[in-house]
């Protein structure tokens, strides 16, 4: 009902050209039609292999003018008064002068004829010769509870067929929830898919439907769907992180006051290799969402304003793709300005500041950052950042749980190794380094035909020099600085 007055209101407004970039036609002109009723105005459809029909009333065929230029010429010659929906004809303005100025003509005679033009299209650049004449507009999505009505739709035209064995109500919650952001119709689609490939709906259709969702939103390119999300039983450490999580997980934020009290976002900062990525992958696991990467790197362009353009539209899909978590991996580098990039740099902080302070969506940031002064400090304070977690190298428990995730992984018994003497052997390593390290002893004890054991690792620990050996002074500032400006995410 909406949309209805509201495109009412569009049209009582004397504009003389009406844009609506939707797929959804038919939605569009059944919404028309109630328009035209209210208005008294009879409602005219065109398309290229229909011609112009009548659409409020059943009058039968009368097809005719599927040329774009006559039936422009023909609204224009016409003392009718009504709607004319013309769809698809972004094609026919382009390098289309004629066609262009026809339109212009419609719009100028305004006034005496009243005849109101709907162009309806997936996406239609306004020619700058009638920007002035055009109103858009913009029909409303689908909110949670039309979501939740709507799968539940087909689940009853699911079960009549007998496809549908079992129902999970909490996943429908769920499923609905990670479907805003699309259509009616697109959010059918997926939720009939999801019903009839298994004939069930459980939380393991989340994932399908994300990646279903995230493919319709055409979000390849400098923003990418993260497949593979992890959960913290497979991070080692970052106890503070995991608690500051838990207390503002999905349930919990969902009671909050007002859309701004929803957690914004967290910096990571550390040392490379401390496990900061997949701490921002576990996020995502823990809290059952999609996971997104911005590619800051690829933002950039040769060309003046394209690279800011990149970055609002990455960021206006990952509205649309709400509620979710959005890492961007080592953000410093797509931040540190320089006097040879023409202030691209500044104007990307400046767009990403904006969009950080001002979203209403439910998109959670986790940034990552190796070299904090590359930051601006803009990026770090309260309000569009909500924490700032320092993850240190692991102490001598961490580096023992890491050493117990990593020989599991490749099917070895951590019973069978001292933890504790492997711990002391790699004091300063990152996680990275030793995982690095047990894959390497694995290449070393298959390439002598000999299991790998204790000492292998051990030769192997002692043969790599870590990190915070090469680069000692480096690591040191960068502790110094996060003492008492951070919180340290392995403390309990």
């Amino acid at each position: 009902m909406q949309d209805v007055r509201d495109l009412t209101a569009v049209l009582r407004s004397n504009t003389p050209i009406v844009v609506i970039e939707t797929y959804e036609e038919h939605r569009v002109i059944e919404l028309l039609k109630r328009v035209s009723s209210v208005l008294y105005q009879p409602l005219f459809t065109w398309s290229i292999t229909q011609g112009l029909t009548r659409a409020d009333v059943k009058m039968g065929t009368q097809k005719f003018n599927s040329d774009p230029t006559d039936i422009l010429g023909q609204i224009k010659s016409t003392t009718q008064q009504g709607i004319y929906v013309l769809c698809d004809f972004h094609p026919f303005v382009d390098n289309a002068p004629k066609n262009v100025r026809l339109l212009k003509e419609i719009a100028l005679e305004y006034e005496a004829l009243k005849h109101t033009l709907v162009l309806v299209s997936h996406a239609f650049d306004i020619p700058p010769e009638i920007q002035r004449y055009c109103a858009h507009f913009r029909i409303s999505l689908p909110d949670s509870a039309q979501l939740q009505n709507l799968i539940y739709e087909q689940i009853d035209k699911a079960r009549s067929d007998g496809l549908v064995q079992s129902v999970d109500d909490d996943a429908v919650v769920k499923l609905a929830d990670n479907l805003r952001g699309l259509t009616f119709d697109d959010a059918r689609r997926l939720a009939h898919k999801a019903i009839v490939d298994d004939g069930a709906i459980t939380h393991s259709d989340v994932d399908r439907i994300n990646q279903g969702k995230f493919k319709l939103l055409d979000m390849e390119g400098v923003l990418q769907f993260e497949y593979d999300t992890s959960d913290f039983s497979q991070v080692a450490g970052l106890h503070n992180l995991k608690a500051w999580l838990n207390h503002r997980a999905p349930v919990a934020s969902s009671v909050a006051a007002c859309a701004e009290d929803l957690p914004k976002g967290i910096l990571l900062l550390g040392v490379q290799g401390s496990g900061k990525s997949l701490a921002a992958k576990a996020v995502a696991g823990m809290w059952q969402r999609p996971l997104l990467r911005l590619d800051m790197s690829a933002l950039y362009n040769k060309y003046i304003g394209e690279t800011e353009k990149n970055l609002r539209n990455a960021l206006a899909l990952a509205d649309l793709m709400s509620p979710c978590v959005l890492w961007i991996d080592e953000i410093e580098k797509g931040l540190s300005s320089g006097s040879s990039d023409d202030g691209t740099s500044k104007r990307i902080l400046g767009a990403l500041l904006t969009w950080m302070a001002e979203r209403k969506s439910e998109v959670f940031l986790v940034a990552t950052a190796n070299d904090i002064s590359a930051l601006p400090p803009e990026l770090m304070r309260k309000g569009r950042m909500d924490e700032i977690f320092f993850v240190d190298l692991p102490d001598d428990s961490v580096r023992q749980a890491i050493f117990a995730i990593h020989v599991k992984r490749r099917a070895l018994d951590p019973v069978d190794f001292d933890l504790a003497q492997l711990s002391m052997a790699s004091q300063g390593f990152s996680g990275a380094e030793i995982e690095q390290a047990i894959i390497s002893a694995i290449y070393t004890a298959r390439a002598s035909n000999v299991a790998v054991s204790q000492q292998v690792l051990l030769n192997e620990l002692m043969k790599t020099r870590p990190l915070s050996v090469v680069m000692r002074e480096q690591l040191q500032g960068l502790r110094d600085w996060a003492k008492g400006r951070t919180v340290n995410a392995h403390l309990s």
